[in-house]
């Protein structure tokens, strides 16, 4: 993969963090692999809007490899955390999970049917499903095997030995009053909030309590619930004592040799900063209030010997047709399921073009074929420098665009495996709403549409014919969906006047001759300009704008003789669907 040249006045949004990143690592760890991180909660479907958590890094880790440095992608996994909520709409899970609230995520069970143990895992899975088919390189770290092994006890002693200096720092905060809001451009609501939280634990309290203020929090040995107050520790003995206020249970510990439990969040985030030596980590747009995670997480890191990472905001991703996204709601798309209807150069494109404080939708509706056709588009710009792009009108592509481009369809591993024969994603939707799912009649239409080149198999518009595909049958309402006439409209075919009869004629004296793909869209927009007396090749500058109505008018008739329907697929693809025979059948022939 080409090597992206470092920032410039022109430089993308990934280069320059990579220049920034690079510097900061030779200044803290010469030599060193560089450190980037992101943390992930499987407390539910892991969406959208969490994987801009994974996205932004991996983007920017890709680069530094690309400049020849060595790097490391840690993935927290937050399978540690507290179970919070039942999250809706998982399928297998019921009310009777709320008995689990409390509980760390990897001792809930896995939703009925699951093949995992428990609910971390089950949920781990299909986002690790997704980040490989993304081309994301990472190194994945369980939360609940470093507190269970002790990995960390050095770091817990240390935050119990110096929780006073931890408790004034949160202190600054906790008294501080809110500054007045400054105006934004959209509001900023709790689902959104939610959406783009990237741990999904900064709502945990900070360790604060009526004995005093302690950093560390045990799961109950009895019920296994955080519902847990401590109320002494001593430090040179280091034992805890705790009550739980779930079931009653009481329990005294020594820290050296006790792994049921864990630091508070705002702790938590910083220790493993140090720990781990991170360079670059991003954030959700709540990190930016007083108080929050990532701002004292910013002082609390160096009590433990560390330094805060470089930790752009990143903002929300919607969804085309969805007000708010949160993984505690019920239907929220993952990356899995965008992947089900896109390829993943697609998907690497939408995070990689916007810069991470820029908010942008997901489309699951009419609007993705748009973004083929854009994608298509800059494809065509790339592959074919300025003189392509110019003689189609578009110019040429950005520089921007060009390395969001070139992040989108490979890693510094590679390219990504892509679709031999990338046909425009609306035409093969259309052919597969039309088919519904007969594979032969599927090749056929294809084969026809560039009869010069026609298709040797289904294979060579694959992926991206599945992906079509699989968006007409799940995300394309049934009312929307193309059903061919099984019999000609008889009745309005006697009701048609006489310039109606004409523009049918006209059609059918020439299917033979224009079929093909480009034939026919010649022959559908040439017929109402041959009627009115004018080429079939005249453009849209040397026609009146009555062409245009006479058009519409003829589309609307051809679509009731065909589908009944005012509309439907472009008429050329579905003439091409439909057969030649049947459509001289159905125009009344």
């Amino acid at each position: 993969m080409p090597i992206v040249a470092q920032s410039t006045e022109t430089a993308d949004w990934v280069s320059r963090f990579a220049d920034d990143v690079i510097e900061e690592s030779e200044r803290r760890a010469p030599g060193k692999p560089v450190v980037v991180a992101s943390g992930l909660s499987p407390s539910g479907p892991i969406h959208l809007g969490n994987l801009r958590e994974v996205m932004t890094p991996h983007l920017v880790a890709d680069e530094v490899r690309r400049r020849g440095h060595q790097v490391r992608h840690l993935i927290s996994w937050d399978d540690y955390d507290r179970y919070r909520k039942v999250p809706a709409g998982v399928p297998g899970v019921d009310e009777s999970w709320a008995e689990h609230i409390g509980k760390p995520l990897t001792s809930v069970p896995a939703p009925k049917g699951s093949a995992y143990p428990n609910w971390a895992e089950h949920f781990k899975a299909a986002m690790t499903e997704s980040l490989a088919e993304l081309g994301v390189e990472f190194d994945g770290i369980s939360q609940t095997a470093q507190y269970t092994s002790g990995a960390y006890r050095e770091q817990v002693l240390h935050a119990m030995k110096h929780r006073g200096d931890i408790d004034a720092i949160l202190a600054q905060y906790r008294t501080k009053k809110a500054p007045a809001k400054k105006q934004q451009q959209k509001p900023v609501d709790e689902a959104e909030l939610e959406a783009a939280e990237g741990s999904g634990a900064a709502s945990e309290d900070d360790g604060s309590s009526t004995a005093g203020y302690f950093p560390y929090k045990p799961y109950c040995g009895n019920c296994e619930k955080d519902l847990t107050t401590v109320t002494s520790y001593d430090d040179d003995t280091t034992e805890l004592s705790y009550t739980c206020t779930a079931c009653g249970f009481t329990e005294t510990v020594r820290l050296t040799e006790f792994n049921r439990g864990k630091l508070v969040w705002k702790v938590d985030w910083p220790m493993r900063w140090a720990y781990e030596g991170v360079i670059f980590e991003p954030s959700g747009v709540d990190h930016s209030s007083p108080g929050s995670s990532f701002q004292v997480g910013g002082q609390i890191v160096g009590i433990f010997d560390g330094k805060q990472p470089i930790g752009p905001m990143y903002a929300f991703v919607g969804i085309s047709g969805m007000a708010k996204m949160s993984s505690s709601r019920g239907g929220v798309p993952t990356p899995g399921d965008a992947l089900k209807i896109m390829e993943p150069q697609i998907l690497r494109w939408l995070y990689a073009r916007r810069r991470p404080n820029q908010s942008f939708k997901i489309a699951f509706d009419q609007e993705i074929q748009r973004l083929y056709d854009e994608w298509d588009k800059l494809v065509g710009k790339v592959a074919g420098g300025t003189s392509q792009a110019s003689s189609t009108g578009g110019g040429s592509a950005l520089p921007g665009d060009v390395a969001a481009y070139t992040r989108a369809v490979g890693t510094a591993a590679g390219e990504l495996p892509k679709t031999p024969r990338p046909m425009p994603y609306r035409t093969l939707a259309s052919v597969a709403d039309i088919t519904a799912g007969h594979e032969d009649q599927a090749l056929r239409i294809l084969s026809e549409l560039d009869p010069e080149q026609p298709l040797a198999s289904l294979a060579e518009v694959r992926p991206r014919y599945d992906k079509a595909e699989a968006w007409i049958n799940h995300h394309v309402p049934a009312d929307q969906r193309t059903i061919v006439r099984d019999e000609p409209d008889t009745d309005l075919l006697k009701s048609l006047d006489e310039p109606s009869q004409q523009s049918v004629r006209l059609l059918l004296d020439g299917l033979a001759e224009h079929w093909s793909l480009d034939g026919l869209t010649h022959l559908v927009y040439g017929v109402p300009k041959v009627q009115a007396g004018f080429p079939a090749d005249a453009t849209p500058k040397e026609l009146p704008p009555e062409i245009k109505t006479a058009q519409r008018t003829f589309f609307a008739l051809l679509y009731h003789l065909l589908v009944g329907r005012d509309t439907g697929p472009r008429l050329p693809t579905l003439l091409l669907a439909v057969g030649q025979e049947r459509v001289r059948a159905l125009l009344g022939e």
